[in-house]
């Protein structure tokens, strides 16, 4: 969002001021952000949150405010449900979850899968429902779920859920949890002898994966927004240079849709003509193919990217890029 606001500070011949504040990682610290930025700062709009259930909570605010939200990479269904004024750039889980399953089921040829959630997490809870769902649909067996269990953000044991695993010889393990506690429950998986496929979603693609997981994480595979190595669009292969340039590393997909969110919100803005929240609340709902770095996006009557998808995989301890999954 720096970088982006770096390129372009202006719209509609004014400057744009940021404001950053921190929701913690806590639904309640959420809510008291979206209202500190309403109520003291006085924004015209705001981009965030990055995780579901913090965006579900500050989201009510926003709406009574009458504040437009542009979410970076909140992908529960909820987000923006209901909420005219919450929008988003990335994909969300029903279509996130059957991308993993189409990927388990043709390309691994996994007719048995188990699922590992996160049941405090929205993000987690929403994304192991999808994923069953479609795998069920894509094998036509209501009996290829063939284990689903659950732990608590923070649990550093895993040994009953994965013995639990282990008993029903899955083909793949599908863990939508985020990166630190699903890299430690990949590390136990293996010093317990499994051998199967980990799947996840976007929240793994993290350093810290990698580093917590070590070469226990290698072959994992994950859908997520972007990457810096299959430019989708002209604009995403400008960002690599200017990230790297700035940053002297590659962009994440975090990285991209903060860029895009920001980049996005001022086209809004310039769209409506006005600075005027409730314009250009109009203006994200009417976005319609617009050159993303993350892919091209068109706003759904929820407010909901319609986008492509991205598999990578760990490989030498890097983040690879695996494929590009159209939304179908």
């Amino acid at each position: 969002i720096q970088l982006a606001h770096k390129q372009r500070p202006e719209v509609l011949g004014l400057p744009v001021k940021l404001f950053l504040v921190d929701n913690r990682s806590d639904k309640v610290e959420a809510a008291t952000a979206v209202t500190r930025l309403i109520e003291r700062d006085k924004v015209h709009a705001i981009i965030g949150s990055y995780g579901s259930a913090l965006s579900m909570s500050g989201g009510p605010i926003a709406e009574a405010a009458g504040i437009p939200v542009l979410g970076c990479s909140p992908t529960n269904p909820l987000v923006t449900l209901g909420n005219e004024y919450y929008f988003r750039v990335c994909f969300i889980d029903p279509f996130q979850g059957r991308v993993m399953a189409q990927y388990a089921v043709e390309h691994l040829g996994a007719k048995k899968a188990a699922i590992i959630q996160d049941v405090a997490q929205d993000y987690s809870v929403g994304l192991a429902n999808f994923f069953r769902e479609a795998f069920i649909e894509l094998t036509g067996d209501p009996t290829s779920i063939v284990a689903f269990t659950s732990y608590q953000t923070g649990d550093r044991d895993f040994s009953a859920q994965l013995t639990y695993v282990a008993d029903a010889n899955p083909d793949v393990i599908f863990i939508p949890g985020y990166y630190a506690d699903c890299a430690i429950l990949v590390k136990q998986a293996r010093d317990l002898g499994l051998t199967q496929p980990f799947l996840g979603g976007d929240a793994l693609e993290a350093p810290e994966f990698i580093e917590i997981g070590g070469e226990d994480v290698e072959g994992v595979a994950f859908s997520t927004h972007y990457s810096a190595d299959a430019p989708l669009t002209p604009a995403s292969e400008e960002f690599v240079r200017l990230y790297e340039a700035e940053y002297n590393k590659p962009p994440n997909a975090f990285a991209a849709l903060g860029y895009d969110a920001y980049m996005l919100m001022l086209d809004a803005i310039e769209r409506a003509g006005v600075v005027d929240p409730k314009a250009i609340r109009d203006a994200l709902a009417a976005t319609k193919d617009y050159e993303g770095v993350t892919g091209i996006i068109t706003m759904d009557e929820n407010g909901d990217a319609v986008k492509s998808a991205v598999i990578l995989q760990v490989r030498e301890g890097k983040f690879q890029f695996l494929c590009v999954v159209e939304p179908r």
